[in-house]
């Protein structure tokens, strides 16, 4: 096993497998029924939201069940991401399916995410023109913007906006609009038939109940709501804001490609953030994500301990912090715009 007072790591090491080294190696560890429990786990829950809501119309209980189904929802998406990179279980078939039928309640085809999160996002973390998530624009961009572009760069990067950010440009351009090269097109309509026509039966059978339970059209357009829309929604900017506080802040530094390098982009281009424990619960370990981004390959629920080792090896390297809502309000003013040379963020021009 691998310790961390085994070796002795230089300040700024020239390659990201340096810090691979000091993981220990309990960390890759997932065994099947582990990665099963919490998988069932996720669905449990969300299934017992989602019978609760199909129970009831009442507005004081409606409101919260809501809120907790698309909480719910992104949990079953972390696991679906885990899946996907092949950190939840040994065999690939496996994480294939369960990303797949976990990754159902966010509508995301799991194949155009593994190219577009797992191969272009990690394999590009924060370096300029190539992670495409979260990525900042120039005063030189916006110079060249117009009237409409601005307009909705102000939104997208505002206290409000991640949510619209993440559905334009992660869910829709590059999940359900994306093609890609001819060796993962077909993968990817395969993939996103399958999901579409799943849904498809999914929301027939949520329109079904609603028919059952008010005989009215309303009622069906009002449980599709309530069940599958709203909380997707709320999904939405649930992941868009986690996106956007791992990869964007005044500490959180963007490279251009000559700088860029593979430790800087998975040790210094994300963060720790200390959220509550019942968040981590039920998120899985998702704002630990310096680890997640060191090496996919850790399964969430070992991500603590790698993180641990990590900040033991490299001290002062990893940003850990408590989330602090005024912190992630003074970023979203700060954070407009970005100079690759300087490696400064800025606001935008008045």
């Amino acid at each position: 096993m691998n310790e961390v007072n085994e070796l002795t790591v230089n300040a700024e090491p020239s390659t990201l497998l340096d810090v691979i080294k000091i993981i220990p190696e309990d960390c890759y560890d997932n065994p099947t029924f582990k990665g099963m429990s919490y998988v069932m786990r996720s669905f449990a829950l969300y299934f017992a939201v989602i019978a609760a809501l199909l129970s009831t119309n009442k507005w004081w209980l409606v409101l919260p069940l809501i809120l907790t189904a698309g909480a719910m929802v992104s949990g079953l998406f972390v696991i679906g991401h885990d899946a996907s990179h092949g950190a939840l279980f040994k065999s690939a078939k496996l994480n294939r399916l369960v990303a797949r039928i976990a990754m159902l309640p966010s509508a995301h085809v799991e194949a155009a995410w593994d190219l577009g999160h797992n191969r272009i996002h990690h394999g590009h973390t924060v370096k300029q023109g190539m992670d495409f998530v979260w990525h900042p624009i120039t005063l030189e961009q916006w110079g060249e913007m117009g009237r409409l572009q601005r307009a909705r760069h102000k939104l997208e990067w505002s206290i409000i906006g991640s949510g619209f950010y993440y559905g334009r440009e992660v869910w829709w351009n590059k999940m359900m609009r994306f093609k890609g090269s001819e060796k993962w097109a077909r993968k990817i309509d395969i993939d996103r038939v399958t999901m579409l026509i799943a849904l498809t039966a999914i929301s027939t059978l949520i329109g079904a109940i609603g028919w059952i339970q008010t005989d009215s059209v309303q009622g069906i357009v009002w449980t599709l709501l309530k069940v599958a829309v709203i909380p997707w929604m709320l999904f939405i900017s649930i992941i868009g804001f986690t996106v956007y506080v791992h990869h964007i802040g005044e500490d959180i530094r963007w490279y251009s490609r000559r700088e860029w390098s593979k430790f800087r982009g998975q040790m210094e281009g994300t963060t720790i953030l200390r959220i509550p424990r019942v968040l981590n619960y039920i998120w899985h370990n998702i704002f630990i994500h310096v680890p997640h981004h060191v090496d996919m390959r850790i399964p969430f629920y070992k991500l603590p301990q790698a993180a641990e080792a990590i900040k033991a090896a490299f001290p002062g390297v990893v940003i850990d912090k408590r989330f602090s809502l005024r912190s992630h309000l003074r970023t979203t003013r700060a954070c407009k715009l970005y100079n690759f040379e300087t490696g400064k963020w800025s606001r935008l021009p008045a």
